[in-house]
């Protein structure tokens, strides 16, 4: 009586209408019980807790079908992060996109629901990021990262069956599996909106140091308050510093950020790792481009349709630029000598002129988009 009592409360009906009326929420999520989920996780054994948060923990767990998951279970009843949990399903069971993580169920038969996810097995962004000493990931992997997170918040905005508005888009909340592929997570702050609407005005919510400035100050949430919030994810693979530190004295990453680039001291801010392995133009385009998003006026902003089309070019010229130096000498004396470079134009520095023309003309097309 009680597990049915929860169930109703935990709006069960109207989920199960839900999953009933849509195909693609039908295949992708289902609704578990909580005897299943207690054999997935040992009766919620502590130590397969993988992450804990203000409102309580995430299980690693294996279901009677084999499938590893997470496990998310809330400590608090509130009834708004009821909602939040409705929200989040509503949302997730309509979605379908690589680097969105995919849920695969709700359990109502408690007092809080619980959420399963497919289980993402390599932590946060953040905490890879933002640990002492080298970090784990190259400069290759954060902008493949970059480029990932930003195609599946353009989805979100506009090719999903719903536009949806992500509202808390951190580092935090991007996953990463073994292969360190993106998996954008946590939806619980998301707004749906209808295809055609701009924006929706709405109690502010979000993570201090993302918010959109605009967003903050007018309550109105538009798709350029993730990109505000994108762009602090961009300043943070860039340097590796969290949205506020000491050595920053009360400012914060973005402005930070922006002055170093103003001032034309970027390089003397970014991460030494960077630095290192990213080519200079390379690191300039995506600190500009975080600077785009940074704008303080949303409209000036670009989309993330815009910005995942820049991550796109700069991701296939890093691709290119690096299968021309793994070409061994044998392989390059074998295109010299097949094609004769005429005017001492060697072939690949053709190929490096095409690569940059159509780079620039394709940045050159979205500049002019972005102007209508």
């Amino acid at each position: 009586m009680l597990k049915q009592k929860f169930f109703v409360q935990n709006r069960g009906l109207l989920l199960q209408q839900l999953i009933a009326s849509s195909e693609d929420a039908t295949q992708n999520m289902r609704i578990l019980r909580l005897d299943e989920l207690e054999k997935a996780t040992n009766r919620f054994d502590n130590a397969l807790i993988i992450g804990r948060g203000g409102h309580g923990e995430v299980y690693k767990g294996i279901l009677s079908d084999q499938r590893v998951v997470a496990i998310k279970r809330s400590k608090v009843v509130d009834p708004a992060e009821i909602e939040q949990f409705i929200n989040e399903v509503v949302i997730l069971s309509q979605v379908n996109h690589r680097n969105v993580v995919k849920l695969y169920g709700c359990c109502l038969e408690t007092e809080v629901p619980l959420l399963i996810y497919e289980f993402i097995s390599n932590g946060t962004l953040f905490n890879h990021l933002h640990v002492e000493g080298q970090c784990s990931l190259t400069w290759k992997h954060r902008l493949r990262i970059a480029r990932e997170a930003a195609g599946a918040i353009s989805y979100l905005h506009s090719s999903a069956s719903i536009a949806v508005f992500h509202r808390d888009i951190k580092s935090a909340n991007i996953l990463l599996d073994d292969y360190f592929t993106t998996k954008v997570s946590d939806f619980g702050a998301s707004r749906s909106v209808q295809i055609d609407q701009t924006g929706v005005t709405t109690v502010v919510q979000g993570t201090y140091g993302y918010v959109d400035p605009e967003y903050f100050h007018t309550g109105r949430l538009t798709e350029k308050s993730d990109v505000y919030s994108f762009g602090v994810i961009l300043a943070e693979l860039l340097t590796r510093e969290k949205t506020t530190s000491e050595k920053f004295r009360g400012v914060s990453l973005v402005g930070h950020l922006k002055s170093a680039m103003k001032e034309n001291r970027l390089f003397q801010i970014l991460d030494p790792q960077v630095v290192n392995e990213g080519h200079k133009t390379e690191l300039e385009d995506v600190a500009n481009l975080a600077r785009k998003c940074l704008k303080m006026k949303g409209v000036d902003r670009p989309t993330m349709k815009e910005v995942e089309m820049q991550l796109n070019v700069l991701w296939r010229s890093n691709h290119q630029q690096e299968a021309l130096a793994s070409q061994s000498l044998e392989e390059r004396q074998h295109i010299q000598l097949n094609y004769p470079a005429g005017n001492d134009t060697t072939v690949q520095h053709s190929f490096e002129l095409e690569l940059q023309s159509s780079s620039t003309c394709l940045l050159t097309n979205i500049e002019k988009f972005s102007t209508y």
